[in-house]
């Protein structure tokens, strides 16, 4: 072996010139407790409220209780490489998500790491997911409407761009359904989705997605997952990632639908993380700042000024009820909160009516600045009789002895539930919802047999579609009903009625209980 002097002093020249004397200075703590998803850390004493930690074998936690003498950090990722003694360094960030268009049509965790077998998500941003929202300066106010496609919804509980409508109702009563309806319903009206599912079935999901896959919605819906089995700091996570993945496209300019499945499954996430952490339990063992837990959320729903960007984020949170208990802790916290809410009525659905919107305590307390102007013109009267109808219908079973008045009040309001029945995954474009509600308001369908009536409207839109797309072009552009549009839409339906023989009479739907699944 021989020796080159020249070649070893050239190595060390190279080492001294490569050489730093930068120190790398991070404050390590050290873990004293694991178990259950939660850490205790002492030292770390310059730690902020939310930091994300990061433990051995790449797994990150976050700060969330700041001790005097300790830290309580949950970790999000499996605790069982993490023991006593292991040490613990300070990120300096806060948890953040990918955002941007590269996460449209994805399906991602509550990290926004991608979990859909597509590839990895090349994103040029990363956005905190805690965030503040927008300030009372920055906003304006709801005007443009967002179009649900369910006539119950459009009509009497309408809905606006930036605005938080409270989905509410008991387990099984259509609550998603509705949710991912109006998902559906965003096709060509550029609105970009974000469907956040928590703590629910894995197999849920998966069909949600499915179903969003066969309509063509994941073209623009990002999908935000924290299953049944991931763990709690994950599914306190999810909603707020999904959000300010919204939060992006809003900033852009753009018109965002975030729909939360759901608040009551998070809360009790968080109740778990709370405890866990020693919090003191308040009622039903919530943490005292369950409420905070979702006013920051969803208060960052807005509709944006134009000096601002104009864009809006709608939030559509979902609220599972007891019993139909809209008093218990969290909805009305969550009601307190939101501007309005659509309540799902189990009787109602269990009587073939879906979707079971109860009219009554259903509201919305500035949708109805958004609506057009041709549906306004039409919500009032309908409200009103159908109100009228379901106080009449509570009476009339107990007597048979009834005005004519009466008997004709029960036969528009049986046609009114019967109208307002919608199939699901249908949605129905605002236009043709006019046309329909337009006929129904005029006491147009009093002469056609209750059992005939749905069958009226799929055949009397068509007939509009095939013979007279002029009247839904103008509905379109203008959105409004003048006297000459309603004379054209009269002598449709009169033309429609002699085509198909609707005119024989009709009939009181009392003893007919139609399903709603045609």
């Amino acid at each position: 072996m021989i020796v080159k002097p020249d070649e070893i002093s050239m190595v060390i020249k190279q080492q001294i010139k490569a050489f730093s004397s930068k120190l790398d200075v991070s404050e390590a703590g050290t873990v004293i407790q694991v178990g259950d998803g939660i850490a205790r850390v002492y030292g770390l004493h310059g730690a902020m409220s939310g930091e994300l930690l990061e433990f051995p074998n790449e797994v990150y936690g976050m700060a969330l209780n700041l001790d005097e003498d300790s830290i309580g950090a949950v970790i999000m990722g499996p605790d069982s490489g993490i023991k006593e003694g292991d040490p613990v360094k300070l990120t300096g960030e806060m948890a953040q998500v990918p955002v941007g268009d590269a996460l449209i049509g994805r399906v991602v965790n509550a990290l926004g790491q991608p979990i859909d077998d597509k590839g990895a998500i090349v994103a040029s941003k990363y956005r905190d997911v805690e965030s503040p929202a927008p300030s009372v300066i920055m906003r304006r106010e709801v005007n443009v409407p967002l179009q649900t496609g369910i006539k119950a919804i459009d009509a009497m509980v309408p809905i606006g761009r930036g605005q938080r409508e409270l989905v509410i109702g008991d387990r099984q009563t259509g609550k998603t359904a509705i949710c991912i309806d109006t998902i559906i319903n965003q096709k060509g009206k550029d609105v970009l989705c974000v469907y956040v599912a928590i703590g629910q079935k894995a197999s849920t999901v998966a069909r949600i997605i499915k179903t969003f896959e066969e309509t063509g919605a994941m073209e623009y819906t990002t999908v935000v997952v924290a299953t049944a089995s991931d763990s709690a700091p994950l599914q306190y996570l999810a909603p707020y990632s999904g959000c300010s993945i919204g939060e992006e496209w809003m900033a852009e300019g753009k018109d965002v639908l975030v729909v939360y499945d759901d608040l009551s499954k998070h809360a009790v996430a968080y109740r778990a993380l709370s405890l866990l952490l020693r919090r003191p339990p308040g009622r039903e063992a919530f943490p005292g700042d369950v409420f905070y837990l979702h006013s920051r959320l969803l208060e960052r729903a807005a509709c944006m000024s134009e000096e601002h960007g104009g864009g809006s984020l709608t939030a559509l949170p979902i609220v599972e009820t007891q019993e139909g208990d809209i008093s218990a802790y969290i909805p009305t916290n969550v009601i307190s909160i939101t501007d309005g809410q659509i309540y799902l009525e189990a009787e109602l659905f269990n009587d073939g009516v879906r979707p079971a919107i109860n009219p009554g305590f259903s509201v919305s307390r500035v949708g109805g600045s958004a609506q057009i102007d041709a549906m306004k013109k039409l919500a009032g009267p309908l409200r009103i009789e159908f109100a009228q109808y379901r106080e009449l219908a509570a009476f009339a079973q107990f007597g048979s002895d009834l005005s004519r008045d009466t008997l004709e009040r029960l036969g528009q309001g049986q046609r009114i539930m019967e109208i307002l029945k919608q199939p699901q995954y249908k949605p129905m474009s605002v236009e043709k919802q006019v046309l329909i509600l337009y006929a129904l308001i005029n006491r147009h369908l009093m002469d056609v047999d209750c059992s005939r009536v749905r069958e009226f409207q799929r055949e009397f839109l068509a007939f509009i579609d095939r013979d007279k797309p002029f009247i839904i072009e103008e509905l379109r552009e203008t959105g409004k009903l003048p006297l000459e549009l309603e004379e054209k839409i009269k002598d449709a339906i009169k033309e429609f009625k002699e085509l198909h023989g609707y005119a024989q009479g009709g009939g009181s739907c009392l003893q007919s209980k139609t399903s709603s699944t045609e």
